[in-house]
């Protein structure tokens, strides 16, 4: 345990966010071969319960750790994130490891080099100490693998951490250190963040660098604070010519976060039009937000959804036409090893016609011309992340139907296609202590605003709850 100069509380190291770690590193308190040993420490007694990691390499991370240290004993630290733990989910590679992107029939050859994201982070002197667990081809939202171990919620060991950065969110509410790297192409940094209690932030599409970039795909932080989630954006935006629908470099100033909500025009947006209909303790906490921001000055209206019945449905037919794209390609032992449900969903994408495949791409431009509308008259929406509580750790998704794969993604799934950013906080808890998340959107390109309006939204929701620790023996 060690008592920080900016904490009144004793805290362990593993718990410290990024900017209490960075603040001790430059006070000499503590360094970051003591900052790692805490971290192995409480992943051994969490690890076997939840099983988030992936590669998991504690002797190299203490190289990696005393360099760190040295650097900031002669006041040289590497960069922003110099000696602070972090992990990088699957599918993001890091040079000369496997990328098994979740799926027992991907061929674990190593990556030649790092992909952006892990680039900027090993560049800034991170801590990177293991990968984490997904879902085959990130294609759920729930730790549920055909290649890693099912991971499971510290919050509730019997519930999902959701995903498809379900490996990610589960070290992030488990406190395997305080930053974490997720991807997100229909919710997969919100949604498990939402069930694991931590802040997910979805930037505008291109504003973190990424390769393969595609279509609504994106990186993104997945932390316990939003100063955390702002300081990895600082070293994560940084430009990399590899991502050919990146944005231009923008001299953001990431740490600035002060925003009154005085005066805004914030929609709240509660029916998503299409899926699950919000729970009702996930209604009442949307509503909850909302009201604190109206206290706080700025003026809500509830406003319609932008999704349709018929976008969702072509969403899901052109994703399974992609789907099934990568599964024909594979011979029929290699099909027989991928998740059963993942399978059954992709196999239709065989039997849709090209009209049926175009029509359901097209549904992208048409959430994104209804996205613009909308924010013609608006500063930011809030809305629930997802329309339920929690779900069953072994399900593959909270209907667990490969026919209806997409009913609880509605709220996420739209910002991704419209790219506007959109960040998951915690909002509160159900009756068993169990996190609720709200979701904050914001205009194309607003990034910083969208964290902003997080930071503010924290102080307004008043302290955290404390957060999970390991089963007893």
């Amino acid at each position: 345990m060690h008592k920080t100069a900016t904490k009144e509380a004793v805290t362990s190291l593993h718990d410290l966010s990024a900017t209490d770690l960075i603040a001790g590193y430059k006070a000499k308190q503590f360094s970051p071969s003591e900052v790692l040993e805490d971290v192995i420490t409480h992943v051994a007694a969490w690890e076997p319960h939840i099983k988030a990691l992936y590669l998991y390499d504690p002797d190299g991370a203490r190289k990696v750790a005393k360099a760190s240290t040295d650097r900031w004993q002669n006041g040289e630290p590497l960069g922003a994130l110099d000696g602070v733990p972090v992990t990088i989910k699957d599918n993001i590679a890091t040079k000369d490891q496997p990328v098994p992107l979740g799926a027992a029939s991907v061929p674990l050859v190593p990556a030649p080099k790092d992909a952006p994201p892990a680039a900027r982070l090993r560049e800034s002197g991170a801590l990177i100490f293991s990968k984490t667990t997904m879902p085959d081809y990130g294609m759920l939202s729930s730790g549920l693998s055909s290649f890693h171990p099912l991971t499971r919620n510290p919050w509730d060991l019997s519930r999902n951490p959701g995903g498809s950065s379900a490996g990610a969110g589960a070290a992030g509410a488990a406190g395997y250190g305080p930053l974490h790297l997720g991807t997100d192409i229909g919710g997969s940094v919100r949604l498990p963040s939402c069930w694991c209690g931590l802040v997910g932030l979805k930037p505008s599409l291109g504003r973190i660098p990424i390769d393969p970039s595609y279509v609504g795909r994106v990186a993104g932080p997945m932390t316990r604070t939003v100063d955390d989630a702002a300081l990895m954006m600082g070293v994560l935006s940084k430009p990399d010519r590899r991502d050919g629908m990146s944005l231009p470099p923008s001299d953001i100033h990431w740490k600035a976060l002060e925003k009154s909500p005085r005066k805004l025009r914030i929609g709240l947006m509660l029916d998503i039009g299409a899926g699950q209909a919000p729970e009702q303790p996930v209604r009442e906490t949307a509503v909850r937000a909302a009201k604190a921001f109206e206290s706080a000055g700025a003026v809500i209206t509830e406003v319609d959804s932008i999704l349709t019945r018929q976008m969702l449905d072509g969403l899901d037919n052109f994703w399974r036409a992609r789907m099934w794209d990568d599964l024909s390609k594979l011979s029929p032992a290699e099909r027989g090893k991928v998740l059963p449900y993942i399978h059954q969903w992709g196999e239709k994408g065989a039997t849709l016609s090209g009209v049926d495949v175009i029509r359901g791409f097209n549904v992208t431009m048409a959430i994104r011309a209804a996205a613009a509308k909308l924010f013609c008259d608006l500063d930011y929406v809030i809305s629930p992340v997802s329309p339920v509580v929690k779900f069953n750790a072994e399900l593959a998704s909270p209907i667990n139907d490969p026919g209806k794969p997409f009913e609880h993604i509605g709220y996420t799934v739209a910002w991704n296609m419209s790219e506007n950013p959109a960040v998951a906080i915690n909002g509160g808890y159900d009756s068993a202590g169990f996190p609720i998340g709200v979701q904050i959107i914001g205009r194309r390109f607003d990034d910083h605003g969208v964290l902003a309006m997080a930071k503010t939204f924290e102080s307004l929701r008043g302290a955290q709850r404390p957060w999970p620790t390991p089963p007893k023996k």
